[in-house]
């Protein structure tokens, strides 16, 4: 029998008082910040935040590996200028997420990686918790900034700074951790709401001094053989029009870094990138926008580079310039308002490219360009990689939205040369570490970003096999993937043999390989080609579909070369002859 009211004890006798916890702190402070979108693997502590999240409007793409996920967040943060969010469980899962936040850090992405972690007080005197492991100290060394929220009244206060510190100044990933602890404390609704707060102008613009933008303008204004270099950072600023005005009104030819391709066509007339060599190496004065002297330019450093060629560097971080050369005129800031700043200082046709460098440029590549389409038009069997990227590289051209990522040794150096640009930001490729296994994950982000543009990913059949298995997180979200599979049977090529004849070369792969059967496991449409005219009609069909595919494209065993085009960095050992032939 139920008892009596009493004034105390009453319905509605006063307001309940309303309560939240971490996990709704989490989540509004991300929407309050304008976050739509959140990559991760779910597990203890993190799974009721990822339904939560859902729950309350944010998109959660979950994936099979936390290393895909934080690539996937990477290529978010690259192609919105917001930060993509990882959230991933704790220890081993976050360190997979890892790889992908220092990669991100490299790259110059932004990118929040959120992990659950063990109870404080347990991991600090070594209990042995579940998952233990200090994530705050292991992160700091391969991130831009890693923070810890050891209060619940702190979540809004760690989610704002975090987010400001990747988007500010140079891009990066940040790592912030929040433990179970802390993601399962109560504290009062109307207080806890206090505690966030939305992030204002987290990536102001940075102009340059005048007295160094005239110091640029006079060496520019000066050079005989002028060269413009724009890196992916040109393409992250979203300063289109600002790039092509200073290309063409000054008439100074450029090269494009790969993922800076097509932030002016690849067909440009101005374009040196055909004329690559030639143009690094006689340029007398070289303008660097987004881009550093780092080991995809050979550190600046001749023979590859005139060694009396001077630098303009624009730059929005200043501990960059003098890194690998002497920097004559370094330009700090962010690249809209460098430019700006360079038309508003320079009287019109000041600077100019003289007229003969152009021709020369011009001639070279016209050169060059022959001996290319000499090459596309060989038609060898077994398929060649020329033939099967040339066939790739016309259906795309059909169809110029579309993404396209890029990864493998041969497989990314011959497609960078072979497939053209047209669309800023639309090539997404191993970038500035060279990692492997940025595939699926990238791809993952451009149809997500782009809100259900056509995906092409052209993969090596090695470079592949790192995030393979995403394949079926694409047939499950059915996002508009098409994967190409270089399948030569081998890392680097499927030729290699060991000499003991006891098992496969350190480079074989399985030569009868049907990755178009795996997409099939998960409801995706498989093709085999064996010719470029099946590549062609393989693709088109594919990207008609605007469903998720894979073409498994059979290349020569024999194809490809060591390493690809960096084979130069592979360590000499014994003179005269190769490991394999010294164990025989």
């Amino acid at each position: 029998m139920t008892a009596p009211s009493t004034p105390e004890t009453a319905p509605n006798a006063e307001a309940r008082t309303e309560l939240t916890d971490g996990y709704h702190l989490v989540v509004d402070a991300l929407q309050m910040n304008d976050v739509d979108t959140i990559y991760g693997v779910v597990g203890i502590p993190i799974t009721d935040l990822a339904r939560l999240a859902q729950a309350r409007g944010i998109r959660y793409i979950g994936f099979r590996h936390e290393s895909n996920a934080g690539h996937a967040a990477a290529a978010a943060g690259f192609l919105t200028r917001k930060p993509g969010i990882c959230l991933t469980v704790s220890a081993p899962g976050f360190l997979n997420g890892l790889v992908a936040l220092a990669n991100a850090t490299t790259n110059c992405f932004p990118m929040v990686q959120i992990s659950g972690s063990s109870e404080r007080h347990l991991v600090d005197l070594r209990q042995g918790d579940y998952e233990e492991m200090d994530q705050l100290a292991a992160a700091q060394p391969f991130c831009k900034a890693a923070y810890r929220v050891s209060r619940v009244e702190d979540i809004g206060r760690g989610i704002a700074r975090a987010l400001r510190t990747a988007v500010s100044g140079r891009p990066g990933g940040v790592y912030l951790d929040i433990p179970a602890a802390v993601l399962g404390s109560i504290m009062d609704a109307e207080a806890g709401a206090r505690t966030l707060s939305r992030i204002v102008d987290p990536a102001p613009r940075q102009f340059p001094g005048p007295e160094a933008v005239d110091r640029a303008v006079d060496l520019l204004a000066g050079a005989e053989r002028p060269l413009l270099v724009l890196g992916k950072g040109a393409a992250y600023a979203r300063a289109d029009e600002r790039v092509r005005e200073f290309v063409e009104s000054t008439g100074i030819p450029f090269i494009p870094m790969s993922m800076a391709k097509g932030l002016l066509p690849d067909d440009h007339p101005q374009s040196a990138a055909t004329a690559r060599s030639l143009a690094l190496k006689k340029a007398d004065v070289v303008m660097l926008v987004g881009a550093r002297l780092n080991w995809l330019l050979n550190h600046g450093q001749a023979p590859q580079w005139n060694p009396a060629a001077r630098f303009v560097h624009v730059d929005i971080e200043a501990r960059e310039m003098d890194s690998n050369q002497p920097i004559a005129a370094p330009l700090v800031g962010d690249i809209e308002s460098v430019l700006e700043a360079i038309a508003e200082r320079a009287k019109p046709g000041r600077i100019a490219a003289p007229a003969a460098w152009r021709a020369e440029l011009a001639a070279r590549s016209a050169q060059n360009v022959a001996r290319m389409a000499e090459r596309l038009a060989a038609d060898p069997h077994p398929m060649q990689f020329m033939g099967a990227l040339k066939a790739v590289r016309d259906v795309v051209r059909e169809h110029p939205e579309t993404y396209i990522v890029n990864e493998g040794a041969n497989a990314l150096d011959i497609a960078r040369n072979v497939i053209d640009m047209r669309v800023p930001r639309h090539r997404l490729d191993s970038g500035t570490w060279g990692v492997m296994g940025i595939g699926m994950g990238y791809a993952i982000a451009a149809a997500v970003e782009s809100g259900g543009a056509p995906v092409v990913a052209v993969e090596g059949d090695s470079a592949f096999g790192f995030s393979g298995m995403e394949l079926e997180t694409i047939c499950r979200y059915e996002l508009p993937v098409v994967t190409v599979v270089m399948n030569n049977g081998g890392v680097y090529r499927g030729d290699d043999v060991n000499p003991r004849g006891d098992a496969p070369s350190p480079t074989t792969l399985m030569v009868a390989a049907r990755h178009d059967r795996m997409i099939e496991a998960f409801g995706g449409k498989g093709y085999r080609a064996t010719t470029p005219a099946e590549v062609t009609a393989a693709l088109t069909e594919a990207l008609a579909s605007g469903r998720p595919a894979l073409i498994d494209c059979v290349i020569d065993p024999s194809a490809g070369t060591e390493s690809g085009h960096i084979a130069h960095l592979n360590p000499k050992g014994i003179t005269g002859g190769t490991i394999a032939s010294a164990a025989k």
